[in-house]
């Protein structure tokens, strides 16, 4: 019993010991550092420093993708295209259990399996009962309002002539003699005028120029809008002397008139006016004489 106490009081000692490890220059032989020690201190921060290291090495290893580089863990791209895949099996198993439906059926088409459904239209015809005395066949008053806007409608033509008052006063562009009038039924929806070539052409009153270009049939043409809803064009020009977009005052030379254009039969000035989207007599409101 001594001998065991004497045993434990020695082993206590051993571990409260205190040591001095000292760090020294070699040379010269100057202590550079100096540590104060115990059994009983090593061990316990030995035993920190364990638990520290392997709780870091775990935690390294369970949520970063270190991971992946210790053999028997999977990497994540591996598990996401695995995820991808089993997704791929799940469509591809319900598009074959369909295409396998379809097959199946075409195979009972094929075999005769299917059966013929016996339809009897006259008898699903005599189910249906009409009374003709009950049924109301006359229009009512809102059909017929609106067959009168209908029929009334058509009496008038597109080209009818504009006949409502205007306080735009027009001149004549050229001076020369009208060698084909305004006539409609021949879609000719304008009045030619003989001149000379390289004849002034001046616009009927003021506008805006709203197209001023070359064309194959017609030759240089220039469009002036006017206010009240009047367009003036003017065709077949050997010049013009205007651009889109400039602004024109009544009696300004516009162009000069020649005889260009598929459509051309000679020197003239080919002119036509239009309002609110109608052709219109220009004999009606200029004075070409």
């Amino acid at each position: 019993m001594a001998k065991e106490q004497k045993d434990k009081g020695k082993f206590r000692r051993k571990l409260i010991n205190k040591y001095r490890l000292v760090i020294i220059n070699e040379d010269t032989f100057e202590e550079r550092l100096t540590f104060r020690l115990t059994r009983l201190n090593v061990f316990i921060f030995g035993t920190l420093f364990s638990i520290i290291l392997i709780t870091g090495t775990i935690f390294l290893i369970a949520f970063t993708p270190l991971r992946e580089y210790i053999p028997g863990y999977s990497s994540t791209k591996l598990k996401r295209e695995a995820t991808q895949l089993v997704y791929k099996v799940d469509s591809l198993e319900q598009v074959l259990e369909v295409n396998n439906l379809y097959i199946d059926k075409v195979r009972e088409l094929l075999t005769g399996k299917i059966s013929e459904v016996q339809f009897d239209k006259d008898s699903v015809l005599e189910t249906i009962h009409y009374d003709k005395d009950s049924m109301n066949l006359n229009p009512s008053e809102a059909d017929l309002d609106f067959r009168s806007d209908i029929e009334s409608e058509d009496r008038y033509s597109i080209f009818n002539e504009a006949t409502k008052d205007v306080d735009i006063v027009f001149f004549a562009p050229v001076s020369g003699t009208l060698t084909d009038r305004y006539n409609p039924k021949k879609k000719h929806f304008a009045v030619d005028i003989a001149v000379e070539t390289n004849t002034p052409v001046k616009s009927v009153a003021d506008g805006t120029v709203i197209f001023a270009e070359w064309t194959a049939q017609t030759g240089h043409v220039i469009i002036v809008e006017h206010t009240g809803g009047f367009i003036s064009i003017y065709k077949h020009n050997t010049a013009l002397h205007k651009q889109q977009g400039d602004l024109v005052k009544s009696g300004e030379v516009i162009a000069s008139a020649g005889d260009t254009g598929e459509l051309s039969t000679g020197p003239h000035l080919h002119f036509e006016l239009w309002n609110e989207g109608y052709p219109v007599n220009p004999i009606n409101y200029i004075d070409f004489e």
